[in-house]
């Protein structure tokens, strides 16, 4: 067996996450009709109705042009209605629909349904440094991608 390295194993424990990611992804676009970023956006418009375009793409740490494709795919399946706000005619309101608002309600069989599971069984202070950890990473892979 091969030294152990940190990051490298680090490393393998991220791939293998996001493995998970994606596969629950694919799997929740065949049970619920719609993909775990499609789902973490209805999940932040649910939470507040009326969510603006751009800002859900900063709560979703994605670029505006993905944000769009998903609200695109979220329209076309019902779930959501964008508006133009009446106050400022470039901001686009989001609101989930009665269709939207069911899928929002539904807890099991989500990405967040095994991550809530998986914090609810480690400390807070636990939670809180995954958190700093993860932080700092997207951090310092956002600072490597602009070299």
């Amino acid at each position: 067996m091969p030294r152990e390295d940190p990051v490298l194993d680090f490393l393998r424990l991220m791939w293998a996450v996001d493995h998970e990611l994606q596969s629950v992804s694919k799997r929740m676009l065949i049970d619920l009709g719609l993909t775990g970023p499609q789902r973490l956006a209805v999940r932040f418009i649910g939470l507040q109705p009326g969510l603006a375009a751009g800002e859900l793409a900063t709560l979703l740490h994605l670029d505006p042009g993905t944000v769009t494709g998903i609200l695109r795919r979220l329209e076309a399946s019902r779930m959501i209605v964008r508006e133009r706000d009446t106050s400022d005619s470039r901001r686009v309101c989001l609101t989930l629909t009665s269709r939207g608002q069911a899928i929002n309600r539904r807890r099991t069989g989500t990405i967040e349904f095994a991550v809530r599971r998986a914090l609810a069984s480690v400390s807070d202070g636990d939670v809180r440094a995954a958190r700093r950890v993860l932080k700092l990473l997207a951090e310092q892979l956002g600072a490597e991608a602009v070299r």
